[in-house]
């Protein structure tokens, strides 16, 4: 089969590269999102999709929107069999799913009907789940809700972040892929209806969402600090100034401090009261500065009993 990937961010490269190096599909084209400014400069930057189809000699099409006229065009050009998405980042409209006649799939790190959208991994690790997965399914116009072809289980482990299983999942995911590619290309895939009652959602985070509430119960803001990794990390202010959080650990306490206060200082690092038990903070990164161990940021930094984070 003829194949376009649609891939942009970290997650799509293990399976841009297995269908690179498959003997029994060609890979004619690789659709990615358009070069945009990063870091203080601003400078124009390509995404890693982009940056590593053009490494393997794949042809790449960047469009602003994939259903401009231009887009579509030159997509039908490339006369593809199957479309295959992963992380692509863009909403892909009915024009552009009608050009393969094998229909277009994806890659998603859950368990759907469970963790529809933009942060799947984030959400799964948040909530406290102890599973998730990997599921390979028709696009549809419907965000996330197509037919099924394949899913598979996989264990969150407890000190996962969003990155590390992010990083685990991509290459399950990729291999997975592969089994529903074949499958499609051997006429024997099957098409699974989703259940409409067991969705649920994992919007895309923002940036407001990584000021920690002190108000929630210590192990919830201890797994938003594993789950929103790397970006927004988990923050909460000394003073006037940002105090990243990258490692904590859930302490039980029979303390009755308000939220956010520092209920003592251990070897590891302060003891903070949150609404339910304490949160001992283990890595942190002060503004400015590094990530470092909270007992070496101590070190420098006088944090009194009593002391409220804010």
């Amino acid at each position: 089969m003829r194949i376009i990937f649609l891939g942009s961010s970290a997650f799509s490269l293990p399976s841009l590269e297995m269908l690179h190096g498959a003997e029994d599909v060609e890979l004619v084209a690789a659709v990615t999102q358009p070069d945009r400014p990063a870091g203080r400069k601003r400078k124009l930057t390509p995404c890693p999709g982009k940056c590593r189809a053009l490494e393997l000699g794949i042809p790449v099409h960047d469009p602003e929107k994939i259903g401009s006229p231009e887009s579509v065009a030159t997509l039908t050009a490339f006369k593809p069999d199957l479309m295959v998405a992963s992380s692509y980042g863009q909403f892909i409209p009915t024009k552009v799913l009608s050009i393969p006649p094998r229909g277009v799939i994806n890659v998603h790190p859950s368990l759907l009907p469970a963790y529809r959208g933009a942060a799947p991994m984030q959400w799964a690790i948040a909530n406290g789940d102890a599973e998730t997965g990997v599921t390979i399914f028709y696009v549809i116009k419907e965000m996330d809700a197509g037919d099924i072809i394949l899913r598979k289980p996989y264990t969150i482990h407890p000190d996962d972040t969003g990155e590390s299983l992010q990083d685990r999942l991509s290459v399950e995911g990729a291999a997975l892929m592969m089994e529903a590619v074949r499958m499609i290309g051997e006429g024997r895939a099957p098409r699974i209806p989703q259940n409409p009652e067991a969705v649920v959602y994992a919007p895309k985070i923002d940036k407001e969402l990584a000021r920690i509430d002190w108000n929630l119960p210590a192990v919830a803001i201890h797994n938003r600090i594993r789950g929103f990794q790397p970006w927004p990390g988990q923050y909460t202010l000394v003073g006037d100034k940002r105090l990243k959080v990258w490692q904590s650990r859930v302490v039980p306490t029979d303390e009755a401090l308000e939220p956010g206060a520092v209920i003592r200082v251990e070897d590891e690092g302060p003891v903070v009261m949150t609404g339910e038990e304490a949160l001992l903070l283990r890595v942190v990164q002060p503004e400015g500065k590094g990530r470092m161990e909270a007992k070496d940021w101590l070190r420098g930094h006088e944090l009194p009993v009593g002391t409220v984070l804010t």
